[in-house]
């Protein structure tokens, strides 16, 4: 499964390499744009745009609105996923494969 994380470019570092600064939730990272720019959107047009990163890499061009959803569904899963993790250590342990079981 692929997995784009929304993110905003904050800046371009190297125009030739196609290197720009996108933060992700706080966080800042270097990400390579080149799946996103061309002669229509050229890479100086970039900053401030929302896109979708995946290994380092601007998959696509998205808006804000899509952007603070997809923010909002993988914090919704993140609470899911430690709550389903709580469920299990309560039924069960921590071990592996524990069971309730009388």
């Amino acid at each position: 499964m692929c997995l784009g994380i929304p993110g905003r470019i904050v800046r371009i570092d190297d125009p030739a390499r196609k290197l720009a600064t996108v933060e992700i939730s706080g966080v800042r990272r270097a990400v390579n744009l080149a799946c996103i720019i061309d002669d229509d959107h050229p890479i100086e047009a970039c900053v401030g745009d929302w896109v979708l990163v995946h290994v380092g890499f601007a998959m696509s061009r998205i808006d804000e609105a899509e952007a603070a959803a997809t923010l909002a569904l993988l914090a919704e899963l993140g609470e899911a996923q430690a709550e389903m993790e709580a469920m299990q250590r309560g039924a069960g342990g921590d071990e592996p494969g524990a069971r309730d079981e009388p």
